[in-house]
């Protein structure tokens, strides 16, 4: 994920900032609880596309912050 592009983009829930996740290939976003999938290098920045983030993992990107 391009840093310059992570800097543009924000959550379209809470307008806040998303966290890029390589691991799993995600953007997230804390306020809103949200994992939004990034597809062939493409965030999909659609509420209907994106997970709930489980407790567990809300908590370890708070502590990552």
């Amino acid at each position: 994920m391009d840093a310059a592009l992570l800097n543009i983009l924000v959550c379209p829930v809470t307008k806040g900032p998303l966290r890029y996740d390589k691991e799993s290939q995600e953007l997230i976003s804390l306020a809103a609880r949200l994992a939004y999938p990034i597809r062939d290098g493409i965030p999909v920045l659609l509420k209907s596309e994106a997970r709930e983030l489980s407790q567990e993992e809300y908590d370890r990107w708070c502590q990552t912050s």
